[in-house]
């Protein structure tokens, strides 16, 4: 099988492009679906959808491979054309690599952030429920996993924000200085809205969350947070100091309007959403910051310490070694009918009526001798060689015509 990937992310497409291409679970759940039933060549699909990135991976029967840019903007209904300059395109191992360096939060704007990996964990699960994951897949998603979870047990990542709502607070402290009795409104109680809600409260604001009617009793609202129903927002945002939004709404939940109408509009909006929660033009609002996912994490990336790149490396290996193994197990089927075929023509063997107890004694050894190659770096062309030479005749060329130019195609996961 063949992996390939496509992605946007902050580094290439700005968010007005990226809100485009940025989709809900349920959106998720549907895109892979249609990709798997739809594209012939795709034999496995996970989808990608973050503030900061939207990605297709794809696992592909032999062949060419198509661009999963395009296939994703057919699926989602979206010109490809627009997006053509900002997605970059990976295949093989570059691919894995670059998926485990997006676990790990190496690749994430908020450098190091502790989200992405339940993300990129979240988009196997939606995968494997749509039917689209195939063994390809599950096997990079697990890796990549793997690999980030242990960067994140193992490694010391110093003077690291964990999340874009810890970059937002970090934001807040360094241009308004101590937050303790600043009034903060945050809209949205979902993960990020309940985790911007209590680290607003952690440093000293006084924190109001809204919460839609429908959600009432439903929810879990952090401790210490006062609520206010979701329509009656803009009364508790007039007079607050702090706006944040972070929902998964398709329409802005706080406009420029909005804020030209309050007596007192909040100092600092900050919008952790996309597509964007809070209208772009309401920065233009006088005595209003406003910040989203893309100006909190303008800042260099530092340098990813060795003690990373040896556990990357550790899990990259054992996912090519996999990846061998699998591809392998068509020329180790290939051996043992050619071995098989060698003992019963030998001329000390006699009878050939033991041809059921001659496949089962070299099916064992074959699958005994298999056994280590997940711990080798024997490849399916090592088979191959290996394969050619039981089937040449003293010392001589491949008997081509017993083997009526059988030559097994075989690709490792690269």
């Amino acid at each position: 099988m063949n992996i390939i990937m496509s992605g946007l992310d902050y580094q290439l497409a700005p968010i007005a492009l990226r809100e485009k291409l940025s989709f809900t679970k349920n959106g998720v759940g549907e895109l892979v679906s249609l990709i798997r039933r739809t594209e012939p060549r795709v034999a496995g699909c996970v989808l990608i959808s973050t503030c900061n990135r939207t990605e297709l991976y794809l696992s592909c029967e032999l062949g060419e491979m198509p661009n999963p840019g395009e296939v994703l903007c057919r699926a989602a209904g979206q010109a490809y054309a627009p997006f053509s300059g900002a997605f970059v395109t990976r295949s093989g191992m570059e691919a894995a690599r670059h998926l485990t360096e997006v676990a790990s939060g190496l690749q994430s704007q908020i450098w190091g952030e502790d989200q992405i990996v339940s993300q990129v964990k979240a988009a196997i699960t939606i995968a494997r429920a749509q039917s689209a994951a195939d063994p390809v897949m599950e096997t990079l998603f697990r890796t990549a996993v793997s690999a980030a979870k242990a960067v994140k047990t193992k490694v010391h990542l110093n003077q690291i924000p964990t999340s874009a709502a810890g970059r937002a607070v970090e934001v807040l402290q360094r241009e308004g200085g101590d937050l303790r009795g600043r009034k903060a409104v945050v809209i949205g109680n979902g993960e990020m809205g309940r985790l911007a809600a209590g680290l607003l409260r952690e440093a000293g604001c006084q924190v109001t969350v809204t919460l839609r009617s429908y959600h009432h009793g439903e929810t879990v609202v952090p401790a210490g947070c006062a609520v206010v129903p979701y329509e009656a927002r803009f009364t508790a945002l007039d007079g607050a100091d702090i706006l944040l939004s972070a929902t998964t709404s398709p329409h802005y939940t706080v406009s420029r309007a909005d804020l030209e109408g309050m007596q007192q509009p909040p100092r600092w909006a900050i919008d952790l959403a996309i597509p964007r929660d809070i209208q772009p033009e309401a920065g233009e609002v006088l005595g209003v910051s406003l910040y989203n996912v893309d100006t909190l994490g303008a800042e260099l990336h530092p340098v990813a310490p060795p003690e990373v790149e040896a556990i990357l490396a550790h899990h990259l290996q054992r996912f090519r070694q996999w990846g061998d193994y699998r591809e392998s197990l068509s020329a180790l089927e290939q051996l043992k009918r050619d071995i098989t075929q060698r003992v019963l023509e030998s001329p000390e063997w006699g009878e050939l009526d033991q041809r059921e107890l001659t496949e089962f004694a070299v099916s064992r050894a074959v699958d005994l001798m298999a056994g280590g190659l997940k711990e080798t770096n024997l490849s399916p062309e090592d088979l191959l060689r290996c394969d050619r030479k039981i089937r040449t005749r003293n010392g001589g060329r491949p008997d081509e015509e017993e083997n009526h130019g059988r030559k097994p195609a075989l690709s490792a996961v690269r």
